[in-house]
């Protein structure tokens, strides 16, 4: 597994766990990320995206839904739900190339998700990319 890959899998992890736990401390969270990685810097990364999402979600799911047709946030699974706002985040607030944020969270969709899991989150980010796109021309 790629460095990053296993920072975004433990970043995914961590953004489930506030999803259906609201009320878990943010240092909860830092202490979960330090006891499954040990590099420094991945840690760094993976809090970084963590707390990008977290900051950024009102944003992110917005502009998840505006290309999600027929599909509102409460009927994704959690999984899917938080992979996308990890790639979407990857995409819009993130320096990561957008092909990247995408495998990487169709890979993440593939490991936690359905059997559906990684065409929903592709189909959904690679939109979200293009219409990026549009916006920027």
């Amino acid at each position: 597994m790629a460095r990053r890959s296993k920072a975004r899998e433990v970043a995914l992890q961590m953004l489930f766990q506030i999803d259906l736990n609201p009320d878990v401390d943010p240092r909860d969270i830092r202490k979960m990320i330090n006891e499954r990685i040990s590099d420094e810097d991945l840690r760094h990364f993976a809090w970084r995206l963590f707390v990008g999402v977290r900051e950024y979600r009102n944003q992110i799911d917005e502009q998840i839904v505006a290309v999600a047709e027929n599909w509102s946030l409460n009927r994704m699974p959690p999984t899917d739900r938080n992979a996308l706002r990890l790639g979407a985040f990857e995409i819009l607030f993130f320096d990561t190339p957008r092909r990247v944020a995408i495998d990487e969270a169709i890979e993440l969709a593939k490991l936690f998700g359905t059997k559906n899991s990684s065409q929903f989150v592709n189909g959904i980010l690679d939109q979200l990319g293009q219409e990026q796109d549009e916006a920027a021309n």
